[in-house]
């Protein structure tokens, strides 16, 4: 990467909460700075919840989509560059330069990495294929399309055990299925599930493919103690197996976890200088709106402190 065009104080890859935390600080702090975001518009997961958020300090919202609206607000009163629909080719951390689909070269002093984290993919057949025609994206956006029907749900963690409870309102009948003995959720949700009559779990269980035609038809699973393969016949499939970092851009340029989250020190800071992760790409435990805006904030912060100027 030679010819840069554009050098910054700072390029922040990624616009979802950590992104835009980092930017309200950039600007704060009178460093030049810009997000990149893959995506259409800014706000990344904030986009897929559907619940209330009751544990922000200060802000309640009725879900991901209304507390968006207030950051960008927020955001569009200051003055900060948000690009979107941004496609980035290659990333070179150590040189803290970026070379863009269409030949654009940026390079700043510091990177900021906000890429965040997706829902990890079972990849079995009929995951892809039945995505919108049975395969369900939220409890709580979903819940009426299950109304007298058969659901499985896939997973063994809050999400999973949550949304079987909040699907068990309007379905038929719901299917827990979680590969393990014991489940990771809450006892909360643990017990609630278990004094749930509409709610059969399965556990040391698998699913092996989504069966069906024109939409889901049924689920064929696996008894992990057994051996033996099964089919429950369901005609909608919630999967709740967890998240990954979304890190690929990074590949073998920056230290990071057994699980894939980038490692960084109490100032957000990776084993690169001058390179940073904030928010849920390098937190696996505290996968929070409340730690993706103070992450923001402390990279800023001590990035200022450190006149890590352009």
């Amino acid at each position: 990467m030679s010819s840069v065009k554009k050098h910054l104080d700072v390029i922040i890859i990624g616009a979802g909460v950590a992104g835009m935390s980092a930017a309200l600080w950039c600007d704060e702090l009178k460093l030049k700075a810009v997000i990149l975001e893959k995506e259409n518009r800014p706000g990344g997961q904030l986009h897929i919840i559907y619940n209330r958020i009751e544990n922000h300090l200060g802000i309640k919202a009725k879900d991901g989509a209304d507390l968006y609206k207030r950051f960008l607000k927020h955001l569009e009163s200051r003055n900060i560059s948000i690009k979107t629909s941004v496609n980035i080719s290659k990333v070179d951390l150590e040189r803290k330069e970026i070379l863009l689909s269409d030949g654009k070269k940026l390079s700043a002093t510091n990177l900021i990495i906000a890429t965040g984290v997706r829902r990890r993919k079972l990849n079995i057949e009929g995951e892809d294929e039945f995505q919108g025609k049975g395969i369900l994206t939220s409890g709580k956006k979903d819940a009426e399309k299950v109304r007298g029907k058969t659901v499985c749900i896939i997973g063994g963690g809050d999400a999973a055990l949550e949304n079987a409870l909040i699907l068990s309102q309007k379905a038929k009948k719901v299917f827990l299925i979680h590969r393990r003995e014991d489940f990771r959720a809450r006892s909360e949700f643990i017990e609630k599930v278990k004094n749930n009559g509409k709610i059969e779990v399965l556990t040391n269980t698998v699913a092996k493919k989504i069966i069906g035609h024109s939409c889901v038809e049924g689920v064929e699973l696996e008894d992990l103690t057994t051996k033996q393969s099964f089919f429950i016949p369901v005609q909608s499939v919630l999967i709740r197996i967890g998240v990954e970092p979304n890190t690929e851009l990074f590949k073998d340029q920056v230290e990071t976890d057994s699980f894939g989250y980038i490692r960084v020190n109490e100032n957000c800071e990776t084993n690169l200088k001058g390179v940073f992760a904030v928010g849920d790409v390098a937190n696996r435990l505290s996968p929070t709106i409340s730690t993706a805006v103070g992450t923001g904030a402390t990279a800023v912060k001590f990035i200022s402190t450190q006149n890590f100027h352009a």
